[in-house]
C-alpha cells in the first residue's frame, strides 16, 4: 500500500498527517501531529516572519522530518499557506528549510488553497442537494467555498484570518462591545463579494472546517460530558444553541477564564474570539441555522490527490 506524508505549514500551526492508501477515497491513518508554531507572530501584518517565529518553524520541520523518517516514509508533501506566501522573507524560509531538513516547501495561493479544502472537507461531508458555505479560518487568512453536489459554485480566499486580525485589533481581555463593532465593520466591509455571492444562491448550511471549529466542537461536547476523538470521527453536527451558547461566554471570558474552559486547547485560547465573531457574524448575515464540522481540511484534500494520481 502507497504512504504518505503531509505537512501543512499554517500560519497558527503546522500540521503532519501520515497516511496510507486504501482505495481512492479513503485511507488509514498511520500518525498526525500539530505543533503551534505561530509563524504570523508579530509581523504578519507587516509582511514580515520574525526571527522567533521563523526559527520555531524551522525546528517544527526537523521535529516532523524526524518522525517520517522514523515511520520509513519517503514521499512528502508540503504546502505553505498565508503566512509564507504573503512574507518578505518567505522565499528565505523556503530555501533554509530545504537545506536544513530536504523538505520541498510548495507555497500555494488562496485559490488552490480553497481547491484543497474543498476536496479535504468532500471526503468528510456530504453535500446535499442545497447549497453549502465551506469556512476555512486559518491564522492569516480564511477561506469561503460555496458548494453543491455538482462541485464548487465560487471560492475565495480573504486576508481575515484570526491571527492577522488579532494582531490588527489588539482587543482588550475581556474584549468590548466597542471592539466587537469596530471588528465586525472591518469584516463586513471586507467580505462584500461573499454578501454578493450568497444574494444569488440560497445556502442552507455553513461547514466549517476544521482548527477553530475542531475547537467549538470539543468545547461543546466537554460541556455536555461527551467523550469525543476528532481523529476517529470525519463530521460533526454542532447544534447553533451550543453555538450561541458557547459565543456568549467566549466573548465575556478573559484570558485566565478561557484556558479554564474545557475542550479549548492552550495554542487557540487568544485566537478564538476572533473565530468566535467572525463565525457568528456568517451566520447571522447569512441567516444560516446549520453547522456540519468537518474534521477533514487542506492536508486530507492533499492526500485525496495524491491517491488519485
Amino acid at each position: 500500500m502507497e504512504k504518505f506524508a503531509i505537512i501543512d505549514l499554517g500560519t497558527n500551526t503546522f500540521n503532519l498527517l501520515v497516511a496510507e492508501k486504501v482505495n481512492n477515497k479513503e485511507f488509514k491513518l498511520i500518525y498526525s501531529e500539530k505543533i503551534p508554531v505561530k509563524l504570523g507572530e508579530g509581523g504578519i501584518n507587516k509582511g514580515v516572519i520574525e526571527p522567533i517565529p521563523f526559527e520555531r518553524g524551522i525546528n517544527a520541520l526537523r521535529t516532523y522530518k524526524k518522525k517520517i523518517e522514523e515511520l520509513g516514509i519517503e514521499q512528502i508533501s508540503a504546502f505553505a499557506t498565508s503566512a509564507i506566501r504573503s512574507a518578505q522573507n518567505g522565499k528565505d524560509f523556503v530555501t533554509k528549510a530545504l537545506a536544513e531538513t530536504g523538505i520541498t516547501i510548495n507555497v500555494i495561493n488562496g485559490n488552490r488553497e480553497a481547491e484543497l479544502i474543498y476536496k479535504g472537507v468532500k471526503l468528510a461531508v456530504e453535500v446535499d442537494d442545497e447549497y453549502a458555505l465551506i469556512m476555512d479560518i486559518g491564522g492569516g487568512s480564511t477561506e469561503f467555498i460555496l458548494c453543491s453536489q455538482q462541485g464548487i459554485v465560487w471560492k475565495k480566499s480573504f486576508d481575515l484570518g484570526a491571527a492577522r486580525l488579532l494582531e490588527k485589533f489588539k482587543p482588550s481581555e475581556p474584549i468590548t462591545k466597542d471592539e466587537i463593532l469596530n471588528l465586525k465593520t472591518h469584516l463586513l466591509n471586507h467580505l462584500q463579494e461573499l454578501w454578493q455571492i450568497a444574494k444569488r444562491h440560497r445556502i442552507t448550511c455553513l461547514i466549517g472546517s476544521s482548527g477553530s471549529f475542531d475547537s467549538f466542537t470539543e468545547m461543546v461536547c466537554a460541556k455536555h460530558n461527551q467523550k469525543i476523538n476528532l481523529k476517529e470521527i470525519k463530521n460533526f453536527k454542532l447544534e447553533i444553541t451550543d453555538f450561541e451558547e458557547l459565543f456568549s461566554q467566549i466573548i465575556k471570558s478573559n484570558r485566565e477564564e478561557r484556558l479554564c474552559i474545557p475542550g479549548l486547547v492552550e495554542m487557540r485560547v487568544d485566537m478564538i474570539v476572533i473565530s468566535s465573531i467572525l463565525t457568528k457574524l456568517i451566520l447571522d448575515e447569512l441567516y444560516l441555522n446549520k453547522i456540519i464540522v468537518s474534521t477533514y481540511a487542506l492536508k486530507e484534500g492533499v492526500l485525496h490527490e495524491l491517491m488519485n494520481q
